[in-house]
């Protein structure tokens, strides 16, 4: 149920007009490093999102919504009746319907989290994919600047990743994943609130707030 964005990667065959292919990966890279620095530069800041998980073929469509605060590395996420909490040493997933909660040390962490790990969001490019321009959308108003990434091993059952980012705020709008089994997800930006005052204990996490709670660790 959960979204998976994984870091696996395949084999493509380069086209020959290699010097303009080249600088059209440079303009796309460029941009994600725009998109990916904008982020560091708040204190803090509040994404609202939405999900949808499509596969025509499986008959599946499956939509939620979700927001996470992020400051740094830590991060807290709420989406599909779950809480994911991150204090830059250990992971805890928090689940009230079955008041339970899962807690593993972030270097026991696999390349993917509950749903994604917003702090490392934009920075997927940066081993192992290839990067090209790609379209360029007018949504109400706001122009968007879509980058398609294509992974460049050959063992990735990812077959791309569409990254659309707002050419003036550098804001991340936008992500695509499309899969080789026809299963794709997208993850919308709905809204983003940046540099908000915080709690000293916002990403402190404490097991006397769930005491009935079964903990695994």
């Amino acid at each position: 149920c959960c979204m998976k964005i994984k870091l696996i990667l395949f084999v493509i065959i380069l086209f020959p007009k290699t010097h303009s292919w080249s600088q059209t990966s440079m303009d796309a890279k460029n941009l994600l490093e725009k998109a990916s620095k904008q982020l560091e530069l708040y204190d803090s800041f509040k994404l609202e999102f939405s999900y949808n998980l499509n596969n025509r073929i499986e008959k599946i469509n499956q939509e939620s919504k979700g927001n996470v605060v992020v400051s740094g590395e830590k991060y807290k996420l709420n989406f599909l009746g779950a809480i994911q909490l991150f204090d830059e040493k250990k992971i805890y997933t928090i689940i009230p319907e079955n008041e339970e909660i899962t807690i593993i040390k972030s270097n026991d962490q696999e390349e993917e989290d509950f749903v994604f790990n917003p702090t490392k969001i934009l920075n997927i490019y940066k081993k192992g994919y290839d990067y090209h321009w790609d379209i360029l959308q007018n949504v109400q108003g706001r122009s968007i600047q879509f980058v398609k990434l294509i992974p460049t091993t050959e063992d990735s059952d990812v077959k791309s990743i569409l990254v659309g980012i707002e050419t003036i705020t550098n804001h991340i709008y936008k992500i695509i994943e499309v899969g080789l089994n026809g299963t794709i997800t997208t993850l919308t930006i709905k809204n983003i609130d940046v540099n908000i005052p915080l709690p000293l204990n916002f990403f402190v996490f404490e097991s006397s707030d769930y005491p009935n709670y079964f903990i695994i660790e």
